[in-house]
C-alpha cells in the first residue's frame, strides 16, 4: 500500500484528491496538510511514501516544506511531488533541484495521478518527463539561472553520460534499453551507480543536474 500526505491549503482541493484516491485500491490517503510544517510532520509521523505539496501555503510553504523533507536523513523513503499550476510557479525548478521527484498540475486527469503516484512512489521514472523537461529548459535557460557547472560529468563514464542524456530526455528504463542495445537490468545499474556518484536523490534531480552541467541544453 502507497501511504500518501495530502499537503494544500484548500480543503476542497484535498477532498477532491482524498476521494479519487480512496478508490485506487493500493494507494492510501494517510494525513492532511494545510501548510508546510503540518506537512513535514505527517510525513515524518506516517512513515509516508508520497507527499503531494502545493507550494503556496500560509506560513512555511511547499518549497521550504520540500527542503526540509529532502534534507532530513530519516525521511529519505519519502517523495514529494509538487501540485502547481504550471505556467505561474516558477519555483518549481528550485523544488527539484531540492528534492522533489516531480511536478503535477491541479487539473491533472484522475489516472495520470494514480499514475504518477505509483511511478514515483517506487522511484522509477520522472512524473510527466514532457511537460517536466519543458518548465527546466525554460528556466535554466534564463541568464541569471544558468550556470555551468561542469565538474560533475568527470565522474561519470562515457556510457554514464549517455544514460544521463537519455534520463534527461525522459527516457524510461525500458526505452533506454531499446536505445543502447542493453538490458533494462543493466541501464537500471547505470541510472543507479549515476545517482550515488552524483549524490542525486532520484531522477528528478539527475535531469536538474545534465541541464545544470551543459551536458544537456535547452532545446538540444
Amino acid at each position: 500500500m502507497i501511504k500518501v500526505v495530502l499537503a494544500d491549503d484548500q480543503a476542497l482541493i484535498r477532498a477532491g484528491f482524498r476521494t479519487l484516491l480512496a478508490d485506487a485500491g493500493d494507494i492510501q490517503v494517510v494525513a492532511e496538510a494545510a501548510d508546510g510544517d503540518e506537512a513535514v510532520r505527517a510525513a515524518r509521523d506516517t512513515a509516508a511514501d508520497v507527499v503531494l505539496m502545493d507550494i503556496r501555503m500560509p506560513g512555511t510553504d511547499g518549497l521550504t516544506a520540500t527542503r526540509e523533507i529532502a534534507s532530513d536523513d530519516d525521511l529519505a523513503g519519502v517523495r514529494v511531488l509538487i501540485l502547481t499550476t504550471y505556467e505561474t510557479d516558477e519555483y518549481v525548478y528550485q523544488a527539484l533541484k531540492d528534492g522533489a521527484s516531480g511536478f503535477l498540475v491541479k487539473d491533472i486527469e484522475p489516472d495520470e495521478l494514480l499514475h504518477a503516484i505509483r511511478v514515483v512512489a517506487r522511484g522509477d521514472a520522472l512524473l510527466a518527463p514532457s511537460i517536466t523537461r519543458r518548465l527546466i529548459a525554460d528556466l535554466v535557460a534564463r541568464p541569471a539561472k544558468r550556470v555551468a557547472d561542469t565538474s560533475v560529468l568527470s565522474r561519470l563514464t562515457d556510457r554514464e553520460r549517455e544514460v544521463l542524456v537519455l534520463v534527461a530526455g525522459g527516457l524510461s528504463n525500458d526505452e533506454m534499453a531499446g536505445r543502447l542495445f542493453l538490458s533494462p537490468l543493466t541501464v537500471k545499474t547505470h541510472v543507479s551507480r549515476i545517482m550515488t556518484k552524483l549524490a542525486a536523490r532520484d531522477r528528478a534531480q539527475l535531469v536538474v543536474l545534465a541541464y545544470e552541467s551543459g551536458l544537456v541544453t535547452p532545446g538540444g
